[in-house]
């Protein structure tokens, strides 16, 4: 590992940590050289499942793209960012999981509509809205008496 302030090759591992429930391991360094302390962090690359759109088209996975659409339904709601990064985390964890190099859309919206609705009621809505493409009034109802149903049969276990 080359030192990010003398460019020396020889550098030391201080202390290393898991982070990011285990998908990551935080190293602390220090320079042989000039003794400056650093943190570096090792995460496994792994190939993601290339996603697959309405109309055909194949995109590679982009995971700020995840990240723009869950941040968004987020906005304003007092939700710690750990959560939500332990969610971005369980959401690309399951996509590994499913083993396929090709994943539709669909899928994964899914997969993060079950995710928001555990965390937030509100940003689940919210996502819904955008991602089910609500065109009515109606629409709308059906997915929060949904979402009403789903409460009241959580609070009666």
């Amino acid at each position: 590992m080359y030192c990010p302030f003398c460019n020396a090759i020889d550098t030391k591992v201080l202390d290393s940590r898991l982070a990011a429930e285990g998908a990551q391991v935080r190293r602390r360094r220090q320079c042989s050289t000039c003794s400056e302390r650093f943190t570096t962090f090792e995460i496994i690359e792994a190939v993601m499942p290339r996603i697959v759109k309405s109309n055909g088209r194949v995109e590679p996975y982009d995971s700020q793209k995840l990240r723009r659409s869950i941040l968004l339904p987020l906005q304003k709601r007092p939700i710690a960012t750990d959560s939500t990064e332990a969610m971005i985390s369980r959401i690309e964890k399951k996509l590994r999981q499913s083993g396929e190099r090709e994943i539709s859309s669909q899928f994964l919206g899914e997969i993060v509509m079950t995710e928001l609705k555990a965390l937030d009621d509100v940003a689940y809505v919210r996502f819904a809205s955008v991602y089910k493409d609500f065109q009515d009034i109606e629409a709308f109802k059906q997915a929060l008496s949904t979402l009403s149903d789903d409460n009241k049969t959580t609070a009666d276990a």
